[in-house]
């Protein structure tokens, strides 16, 4: 018989490194573009990235309740589904951290979900409508994220163009230091709450929860794990996306972010959890797409989006291998 207490704490356990693991691969989200265009240091960056995305992960819990209740039957899952998933997910995050490809451990996290809870108790478990949503943001919101970006850089542009550059590059260097600011804490307040929602849905698991209520312990926890991630840095991940992907100045540096920012804020408020990942990528391409079209690299571009691709269907298959493989141990 299952020692389930000992496998909540795995639980807990695997959450809490995969948060720590997730804070280091997406730390290029929130501080690429400031690094790329030399207004911050690389050490500066991390610190104030940091702080911010753990008051970002204070701020809320309607990502969680979206990741822990929406997409499968709770009471379907068991404490080797949650593992399963968690484990796929790490698996998937350090190959692409040490590749240096900017994937989205959301999609990872997800997709492991739901092929853990299939191999669980088959298709039944799967709530459709809360996947079918979740499925739509993510793939929606890069493409609101390039048009953001795009049209906001047209409009700085627009209102900029005739300035000259010093005086340009002066007022955004202050500012781009505003909007990683803002990326950072967006980042916190979507990003952490996935892993809220994973221990939480161990927690109903375990002690047959009616309702679905993330405990305080439980948003501190995942919010200093993602925060103590961030402050180790992914420095792979940052010089792909903020120095080879496009080349950026201050200006363009803004846009992207706060775009990008902007995007993570409305969802996380409405319980949608996007990939921050796709988003910042999405609009350091739309701010770069307005320059002109040759200004993107888009054969790196290209590696990122096979990259993104590939991470839906290897961690559905990859999550439920996992967990037969548990199932025949544990």
């Amino acid at each position: 018989m299952h020692d389930t207490y000992f496998l909540l704490v795995c639980v807990v356990v695997l959450a809490t490194i995969f948060d720590f693991i997730n804070g280091f691969h997406d730390t290029a989200n929130a501080i690429a573009t400031s690094v790329s265009t030399r207004v911050l240091s690389p050490r500066t960056a991390v610190i104030m990235a940091a702080i911010l995305n753990l008051a970002g992960a204070l701020t809320g819990t309607a990502v969680a309740k979206t990741v822990g209740a929406g997409l499968v039957d709770a009471h379907y899952v068991t404490q080797v589904t949650v593992v399963s998933a968690l484990l796929s997910a790490i698996i998937w995050d350090l190959i692409t951290w040490y590749f240096g490809l900017p994937t989205s451990s959301s999609h990872a996290l997800l997709a492991s979900i739901v092929g853990a809870s299939v191999a669980t108790a088959g298709t039944e478990v799967i709530i459709e409508k809360g996947v079918y949503k979740v499925l739509t943001a993510l793939i929606i919101s890069p493409v609101v994220g390039f048009i953001l970006g795009f049209l906001l850089m047209l409009f700085l542009m627009w209102l900029f163009g005739r300035k000259p550059i010093a005086t340009v590059n002066s007022l955004f260097n202050r500012l781009q230091i505003a909007s990683a600011a803002y990326m950072a804490f967006s980042h916190g307040s979507n990003d952490a709450q996935k892993t809220m929602g994973i221990i939480t849905m161990a927690l109903i698991s375990y002690y047959k929860l009616p309702d679905f209520n993330v405990p305080m312990w439980v948003m501190i926890l995942c919010a200093v794990a993602m925060a103590l991630g961030t402050a180790i840095g992914g420095w792979r991940i940052i010089k792909t996306l903020g120095m080879r992907l496009v080349h950026l100045q201050p200006i363009h540096g803004f846009a992207a972010e706060a775009s990008a920012a902007t995007v993570i804020e409305i969802a996380s408020r409405i319980g949608l959890p996007l990939s921050t990942t796709h988003i910042i990528s999405s609009t350091i391409l739309g701010v770069g797409a307005t320059k002109r079209l040759s200004a993107v690299r888009w054969g790196i571009a290209k590696n990122i989006v096979m990259a993104w691709i590939l991470t839906l269907p290897v961690c559905v298959i990859l999550a439920w291998l996992i967990y037969k493989a548990l199932i025949l141990v544990v």
